[in-house]
C-alpha cells in the first residue's frame, strides 16, 4: 500500500505571500480602515495561489513514468515529457507529464495522467469541468466567461467552453440509452402517484445550414410556419400527479430535429415503461398541444407502455387551454375581437366546455348555426373551428377529466419548450447545429429532470481509464504488469525534490 507524502506548507511560495500579505493588513489598519472589497477580493486571490499550488502538485500525483503502459490491451512505449496547461477550478495549473504512444504510424500520443484523473476534454480536471458544464447550459460562452471573470475564481476563455459541451454531449450520446437506463434504476416512484401524463410538443429555432426532415405524409411535410431557416426542436415531459392533481416530479427531453422524432418517442417511451414497470395501474394520460403537427398525436398514440393494454387506464386529452384558442378566435370571428357580446359569449362557452356535461356539443351547435348566417371569408374560418371542435370532441370530456383530478392542460411540456429550447437556444443571433444545439439540450435536461448529479458521475467517470505499466525489456510472454488504480500510482512519476507538498519519500 502507497503512502501518501506529507504536506509541508510551511515552504510553500503561497502561504509565504499570503502570510506577507495579511501582515500588511494589519498594518494598514494602523492608519485607516482598509476597503473591504479589496480585501475580499485579494485575500481570495492568495487563497487561489495557495490551492493551485496544491492541486498541481495533486495532478502530478497520476502521472506515470514507465518504459511502457499498456492501455486498452496495447503496449504503449514512453516518448517523451512534456508540459500542458489544465484548468481546475482554482484557475490553470501547468504540468509536466510523460507521453507514450501506440505502435502504429501517425498515431497520437496518449497520456497515462489525463486518463487516470479523468480529465475532460483534454483541459478541465472533473470538478472545473463540472461547473463549466453547468453554466454554459445556462449561459452562452461569452456570458458565462464573462460570469467566471467576475467569480474570482477559474476564468475558462470562451472558445474553451464553447468546446466543452460538444465533447460530453458526443460521448453521452455514445452512452445515451444505457446510461438513461441507468438514471431510471436510481428513481422511485413516490408512492401517492395516482396518473402518468406523457406530452409531446415542439418549438421552432434557428437552425444553420437546416437540412430536411422526412414526415411521414405528404401533408405533413408541410413545414411548420416561422421564419426562414427555422426548424422544430422537439420537447417531451414525462409527469406524475398524486390523486389530488399535484404534479409530483418532471422528467423533460429536448432532441434537435429529426424524422418522425424518433429518438424522443423512444425516450418518453421508455420512461413511460420504467415507471409503468414498478406501478402498472397507473393511469396514464396522453395530452395534445398543437393541431399543425398530427404526427405529435399519431407519436404519443403510438407508444407501447410495455403491459398489457387492460391494466391501463388511459385517457387522451386535448390541452384545454388550446381549445380555448380556438373558441376565443371563432368568437372574435363572430362578434368582432373587441366586442363586450363576443367576450361574454367567450366565458361563457369557455365555462360550458369546463364544466357542463356535454360542454363541446353546445360549442359545436353554436358554431354550426352560425356558418349557416355567415359569409366568405368569416364562414370559411368558423367552418375550420367547426371542423376542429368535431374531430376533437372524444377528447373533450372536461367534466370526466377534472372530477377524475385529471391533467387537463398541457403547461409542462409547453414550459419544457420555453425553459429547454426558447430561453437558451433562441437568443439574438444565435443559430445551431445539429450536434451543437443537441450538447446544450443534453445538458438542460439533466439539469431540469433533477438528474444532474447522477449524469455527471456517469459523464465523469467515463474519461478515466485503467493504465498497466509494462516492461519492454522482458519477452512478450513475461512482460510484468502493474495494475494502477484511479487514484495511487504505483510507480510515480519523478517528482521535484523542492516541492513544498513532498517532503518524505514515496513508500511503495
Amino acid at each position: 500500500m502507497e503512502a501518501y507524502p506529507e504536506i509541508n506548507l510551511l515552504t510553500s511560495l503561497a502561504v509565504r505571500q499570503l502570510v506577507e500579505f495579511m501582515r500588511q493588513h494589519h498594518q494598514a489598519w494602523a492608519q485607516n480602515a482598509p476597503d473591504l472589497e479589496t480585501f475580499e477580493r485579494d485575500l481570495h486571490t492568495h487563497l487561489l495561489a495557495l490551492e493551485r499550488e496544491i492541486l498541481a502538485d495533486e495532478l502530478a500525483h497520476y502521472d506515470v513514468d514507465g518504459e511502457a503502459v499498456r492501455v486498452n490491451g496495447t503496449v504503449c512505449p514512453q516518448v517523451l515529457t512534456a508540459s500542458e496547461d489544465y484548468l481546475t477550478t482554482a484557475g490553470v495549473v501547468k504540468i509536466e507529464r510523460h507521453l507514450y504512444r501506440p505502435p502504429g504510424h501517425n498515431t497520437r500520443h496518449v497520456c497515462p495522467l489525463e486518463m487516470r484523473a479523468g480529465i475532460v476534454a483534454g483541459f478541465f480536471t472533473p470538478a472545473a469541468a463540472r461547473q463549466a458544464a453547468y453554466v454554459v447550459a445556462h449561459l452562452p460562452p461569452a456570458t458565462g466567461a464573462d460570469l467566471f471573470g467576475e467569480l474570482g475564481g477559474m476564468q475558462p476563455s470562451c472558445s474553451s467552453l464553447e468546446r466543452l459541451p460538444k465533447s460530453l454531449s458526443a460521448r453521452w450520446e455514445a452512452h445515451r440509452e444505457a446510461w438513461e437506463a441507468h438514471l431510471r434504476t436510481l428513481e422511485r416512484v413516490p408512492p401517492e402517484a395516482v396518473t402518468l401524463a406523457v406530452s409531446l410538443d415542439g418549438v421552432l429555432a434557428p437552425m444553420r445550414n437546416p437540412a430536411p426532415v422526412e414526415s411521414e405524409t405528404p401533408a405533413e411535410a408541410k413545414q411548420p410556419k416561422g421564419p426562414k431557416g427555422y426548424q422544430e426542436v422537439g420537447c417531451g415531459a414525462v409527469s406524475l400527479y398524486d390523486a389530488e392533481g399535484e404534479r409530483l416530479q418532471t422528467l423533460r427531453y429536448g432532441r434537435m430535429p429529426e424524422s418522425h422524432k424518433v429518438t424522443l418517442s423512444q425516450q418518453l417511451q421508455a420512461e413511460g415503461q420504467a415507471i409503468l414497470a414498478v406501478r402498472p395501474r397507473l393511469r396514464v394520460v396522453t395530452l395534445r398541444v398543437s393541431d399543425g403537427a398530427r404526427h405529435n398525436w399519431k407519436l404519443l398514440s403510438g407508444l407501447d407502455w410495455g403491459v398489457p393494454a387492460d391494466q391501463v387506464e388511459s385517457w387522451d386529452i386535448v390541452d384545454f387551454y388550446h381549445a380555448c384558442d380556438h373558441l376565443k378566435h371563432a368568437t372574435d370571428v363572430i362578434w368582432g375581437e373587441f366586442s363586450p357580446k363576443g367576450r361574454a359569449e367567450f366565458e361563457r362557452l369557455k365555462t360550458l366546455l369546463k364544466e357542463a356535461e356535454g360542454g363541446a356539443d353546445v360549442i359545436i351547435r353554436v358554431l354550426r348555426y352560425r356558418v349557416t348566417q355567415a359569409r366568405g371569408t368569416k364562414r370559411d374560418q368558423l367552418r375550420k373551428e367547426l371542423t376542429y371542435f368535431r374531430n376533437q370532441r372524444p377528447r373533450m370530456n372536461y367534466p370526466a377529466y377534472v372530477r377524475a383530478q385529471l391533467p387537463i392542460a398541457s403547461g409542462v411540456v409547453e414550459a419544457t419548450c420555453k425553459t429547454l429550447v426558447t430561453q437558451r437556444l433562441k437568443q439574438s443571433g444565435m443559430r445551431w447545429t445539429l450536434s451543437g444545439g443537441q450538447a446544450i439540450l443534453t445538458l438542460r435536461s439533466l439539469i431540469q429532470s433533477q438528474r444532474w448529479s447522477e449524469g455527471w458521475r456517469l459523464l465523469r467517470h467515463s474519461y478515466q481509464q485503467a493504465v498497466e505499466i509494462v516492461s519492454t525489456r522482458q519477452t512478450p510472454d513475461t512482460v510484468s504488469e502493474r495494475p494502477l488504480g484511479a487514484k495511487h500510482c504505483q510507480q510515480p512519476a519523478k517528482r521535484d525534490a523542492a516541492s513544498p507538498y513532498f517532503t518524505l519519500p514515496l513508500a511503495v
